[in-house]
């Protein structure tokens, strides 16, 4: 295995002896300040080298987070055969170029690193020359001590061995339990946060039951096997979870999964800003409305308030990624796409007030039957004064029955409202319809 490892060896020693050179010209060369921020830069060097895997990881999880429904529906319809199932998956990863193994490249290409800083610690420990550290290095780094624990020692180790490095059991232990408690703790909120704020909450699948086990599984994982790392492996360990911790904070705030919260904050924060300035901030914010635009009518929730918010101002989000004030008034947009409405309908009237307005109709045709009736706003000669009080029933019906049987006045001719007929004789029929 030595043999195998050895150009790593050699690569993670050559690293470390580099830092420590210029990390000496603060600090005591022997120091464990010296030997310790040594390992946290092979950290930093190696996790920037990995930045491009890093990428791909985030897009080949969500490629998967998006196919979990279809290999579902592959696993439902061929569930009892297995080689058609295995060929259905395999031609929805080419369709799609998804890579599932994409999602553990970062961790499959520095556990060769990891394995080889493991290794050179452990030489180191026994006084071995390993890589480009000469005696004096390892000598040297042996003996750095990081909070009173040796880098070298572990939490496993004897007191016999201890004592050897300079140190107690009593400091090994509990700086290495600090350390592993800190480690499997920046694991698991680095898992957490992933689940909570950048997972479409709206697709539920068992790829998101496994991220749920793999949240409480891998911060046990490293409990287990911390106990036996050195605490210069802790210190690399630990450092490189807080740079994963930190680093999808930034993907999350920067470049969230559609349908997640951390998406639907972006797209406040995106709305606010727009409204603002009617004008979009940077790439990023072009890049999320190329997206939006190109989905047409399969836009999320989140994705229609964004764009029904902006039709109340006037505000039309283009192919391009840009917003352009519109010039005609879009306030009247539905709330769920950003579409104009329809018209809205009159209430229906009430049952008593269609027959005041039918009550009301009925005397103007009365009026307009008659053909002898003057018009409303003017007053007849004869109009008896206001003060004269109106005559009695028996005056009316005689007054009734005379202006029927004359023909003269408008009651012969009058409609009823209420049937329909005429009263009083009826006019005779043309000749030509006898």
């Amino acid at each position: 295995m030595d043999t195998i490892l050895e150009p790593l060896y050699i690569a993670v020693s050559w690293i470390i002896v580099q830092f420590h050179s210029l990390f000496s010209l603060v600090f005591d060369e022997a120091s464990g300040w010296a030997w310790g921020l040594s390992i946290v830069a092979l950290v930093v060097v190696i996790r920037i080298a990995l930045i491009p895997l890093f990428v791909k990881q985030i897009k080949a999880t969500r490629n998967m987070q998006v196919l979990q429904p279809k290999m579902k529906a592959i696993q439902e319809r061929y569930k009892n055969d297995k080689q058609r199932q295995s060929e259905e998956m395999m031609k929805l990863y080419r369709e799609t170029g998804t890579n599932p193994l994409s999602s553990c490249l970062p961790i499959l290409a520095q556990s060769p690193f990891f394995l080889a800083l493991f290794q050179v610690l452990n030489k180191i420990a026994g006084n071995n020359e390993v890589g480009v550290l000469n005696a004096t290095q390892v000598e040297q780094a042996r003996e750095a001590h990081v909070f009173g624990a040796p880098i070298a020692a572990k939490f496993m180790d004897s007191a016999s061995k201890v004592e050897s490095l300079g140190s107690t059991l009593a400091d090994v232990r509990v700086v290495t339990v600090i350390m592993i408690i800190l480690m499997s703790g920046s694991q698991f909120y680095t898992q957490r946060q992933l689940m909570t704020k950048n997972v479409d909450l709206t697709v539920k699948t068992p790829f998101m039951q496994q991220q749920k086990m793999l949240m409480y599984i891998f911060p046990i994982m490293f409990a287990v096997f911390g106990i036996n790392f050195p605490v210069g492996v802790l210190i690399y360990w630990l450092t490189t979870n807080v740079w994963s911790m930190g680093q999808q904070m930034y993907v999350i705030k920067r470049n969230p999964t559609p349908g997640s919260k951390s998406y639907a904050h972006l797209l406040e924060r995106m709305q606010k800003h727009l409204i603002a300035h009617s004008g979009v901030r940077g790439r990023r914010d072009r890049y999320v409305i190329k997206q939006l635009v190109a989905k047409g009518k399969d836009r999320n929730d989140d994705e229609k308030k964004f764009v029904s918010a902006l039709a109340k101002h006037d505000l039309l989000p283009q192919a391009d990624g840009t917003v352009v004030k519109s010039e005609t008034p879009l306030a009247d947009a539905k709330p769920g796409g950003g579409e104009p409405g329809r018209r809205q309908q009159p209430k229906r009237q009430s049952k008593s007030r269609r027959r005041t307005h039918a009550s009301g109709g009925a005397g103007q045709r009365q009026d307009g039957d008659g053909g002898d009736a003057e018009p409303a706003d003017k007053k007849p000669a004869d109009t008896k004064p206001a003060d004269k009080k109106p005559a009695s029933n028996a005056a009316k019906k005689k007054t009734g029955g005379s202006s029927g049987s004359g023909g003269s006045g408008s009651g012969g001719n009058a409609r009823n409202a209420k049937s329909g007929q005429r009263k009083g004789p009826q006019r005779p029929k043309h000749p030509s319809k006898k």
